[in-house]
């Protein structure tokens, strides 16, 4: 396959705020595509939408540059998927006898036993796109603190954070490398290879919306289809939650 991916530059640190407004940093001081930080503890780690990140310490935490561009499809919306399945692969590459307890929860939770075991936090700023990734690798936040259940890798096995990082990139440049030779469709084909299985009870929360229905599958630019007893609905935002558990979250709120 080509190369879609600069070539990645793994820098590791004991200790951050957080890894992707670091990255952020160092991008408006001019650092080119390729930056990757790992850090073996976060104090201000952020999530998606406003949410605080939780490190129960031996986690992953890890964020990346990408130039918006390096595919030509000018997709933003495909990011989540490639982010994804980097996270899914790298994942059960360091840890094989997880393999078949992960999954991915539209767009980018990886699941493990259907409890949250990691999240992706994309942001773009100008050309430069950064991508976060928390999971949890050694043990799981407190419940009452979090206010959900979530999960760890312990039980399968405790990956040095490093390994998981570094096969983490690795799958970046091959499922980007994919996403620019074959298109959006194969990316979408491989991602629903490893999500929650089409006809999944789900609900989706997002202000004042409230939906509960069906997983049905993609729609052909990556939203979500939910069977609702209204009928088939198209979902481009919103918090996604397997209706089995408790509102859901785990590596980063």
């Amino acid at each position: 396959m080509k190369a879609v991916c600069p070539p990645w530059r793994l820098e590791c640190y004991d200790e951050l705020t957080s890894t992707s407004d670091v990255c952020m940093e160092r991008v408006r001081a001019g650092e080119p595509p390729g930056l990757a930080l790992l850090a073996l503890r976060q104090t201000k780690g952020r999530g998606s939408r406003g949410r605080n990140w939780v490190d129960p310490g031996r986690s992953l935490a890890l964020s990346m540059t990408l130039d918006a561009d390096c595919i030509p499809l000018k997709a933003l919306g495909g990011w989540p998927f490639v982010a994804s399945l980097a996270f899914y692969e790298g994942l059960a590459d360091v840890v094989p006898s997880a393999r078949t307890h992960l999954s991915i929860k539209w767009p980018n939770d990886i699941l493990l036993n259907g409890q949250k075991l990691g999240g992706i936090l994309i942001e773009q700023d100008g050309q430069s796109l950064i991508i976060g990734m928390g999971a949890n690798l050694a043990q799981a936040p407190d419940a009452q603190t979090i206010g959900r259940q979530a999960a760890s890798l312990a039980h399968y096995g405790t990956p040095e954070p490093r390994l998981v990082a570094e096969a983490i990139l690795r799958q970046m440049s091959r499922w980007c490398a994919v996403w620019a030779e074959q298109g959006f469709s194969v990316l979408c084909s491989e991602w629903l290879s490893r999500a929650h299985p089409v006809g999944t009870p789900l609900v989706v929360k997002g202000g004042t919306t409230y939906e509960q229905g069906l997983f049905a599958g993609l729609a052909p630019d990556g939203r979500l289809l939910l069977e609702t007893e209204n009928g088939m609905k198209m979902i481009a935002t919103g918090d996604i939650l397997l209706s089995s558990q408790e509102v859901g979250g785990a590596a980063r709120h």
